[in-house]
């Protein structure tokens, strides 16, 4: 007796063969697939709607000894269209990625990148000095990096125990 792997792909392929299913399942089947893909790229939505115009850059929030260092990608977005402010230990990055405009005598047969305005608010476990916040803008990448203060900096403490 040997044992075979069970290949539940192989088995609807000859089930398929065998009992052939409705052309209209099938498509069905396609159609949901297409409609679910298009849904989470964001191209169900028609271009005159809110969420075809809005977007989320990836951002990655850090922490060194002296700073906490925010890097966001902005592919597109022009430094002068980003706007960074700190209030209470809170940044706020907003900013807008235009559309590129039609072109005469193009034909667009799809649109897969997003543009509009974007916000995005992050809280810092520590203060910072404010003044000496300093952002770099390089390759489409936005980067912060917000000094502590030497309350939020972390200390070691010797204790001595009686």
């Amino acid at each position: 007796m040997s044992l075979i792997k069970r290949n539940p792909s192989k088995e609807v392929d000859l089930w398929n063969r065998e009992f052939p299913v409705p052309r209209a399942i099938d498509r069905l089947q396609r159609e949901m697939n297409r409609a679910f893909d298009d849904f989470f790229r964001g191209d169900l939505f028609d271009t005159n709607s809110f969420l075809a115009h809005s977007w989320s850059p990836a951002i990655d929030v850090s922490e060194t000894k002296d700073a906490y260092v925010i890097q966001a990608e902005l592919p597109g977005v022009k430094k002068e269209e980003v706007k960074i402010t700190l209030h209470d230990n809170l940044v706020t990055i907003r900013g807008e990625k235009k559309s590129e405009t039609e072109k005469k005598g193009e034909n667009i047969h799809r649109v897969e990148r997003s543009f509009g305005v974007f916000e995005r608010t992050f809280s810092l476990p520590g203060t910072v000095h404010g003044e000496s916040v300093d952002a770099k803008y390089d390759n489409g990448v936005l980067t912060i990096t917000l000094p502590k203060t030497e309350e939020a900096k972390e200390r070691i403490v010797d204790v001595k125990v009686k």
